[in-house]
Order: structure tokens, then C-alpha cells, then sequence
């Protein structure tokens, strides 16, 4: 499984980029084998201004043969976000390789 990562509005980190793997990791590890590619978007929504829940983190997944599934999270830190971002997408992606098998 690929990740790649993509930055709006905010320097890319290694850090960050290393907390996503490890989430990503944690959360979805068991079904890598069916996944392609994840595409992870963060961005800075509100640029130089600070308010509450301005950071978003998407992830783009890529199943074998399926359509790409979406999530996205906001938080008051990119690693809140992203933290709670993978968890949606362990949800999503097990609902629909559940939802594949049962056909």
C-alpha cells in the first residue's frame, strides 16, 4: 500500500507524515493487502488565522477494483485529525469490503 501526501496552505513535516504511517498502521493494517494507494491531504483551512477545528486531514483511499472511498476529519492539530480520520476510514473501508463479500 502507498501513501502518498499532499499539503495546502501549510509546510509538509516529517512528523506528521510519521504519526499518519503509524495510525494508518494501527488502524487499517490488516486490510493493506486490499488497498493500492491512500492519498492524505492536510490542510491549514484557515491559512495564518487561528480558530477552532482549522486543521483537516482527508484520506483518499484506493481499494482493488472498487471505487475510492473519502473521509475527512477537522480538529484543533493535524494529529487529531488524522487520528480521527483513520479511525473513519477503518469504519469505511469495513463496511464496504463487508458489504462486497455478502454479494
Amino acid at each position: 500500500m502507498q501513501i502518498q501526501f499532499n499539503y495546502a496552505n501549510t509546510p509538509p513535516s516529517d512528523a506528521l507524515e510519521n504519526h499518519i504511517r503509524s495510525e494508518l498502521d494501527a488502524t487499517i493494517s490488516h486490510l493493506a493487502d486490499r488497498i493500492t494507494r491512500i492519498e492524505v491531504h492536510i490542510a491549514d483551512v484557515n491559512g495564518r488565522k487561528h480558530g477552532p477545528a482549522d486543521k483537516r486531514c482527508r484520506f483518499e483511499a484506493r481499494p482493488t477494483n472498487m471505487d475510492p472511498i473519502l473521509v475527512e476529519s477537522e480538529a484543533d492539530s493535524f494529529h487529531d485529525a488524522a487520528s480521527d480520520a483513520a479511525g473513519k476510514l477503518r469504519r469505511a473501508l469495513t463496511t464496504r469490503f463487508e458489504r462486497a463479500a455478502a454479494r
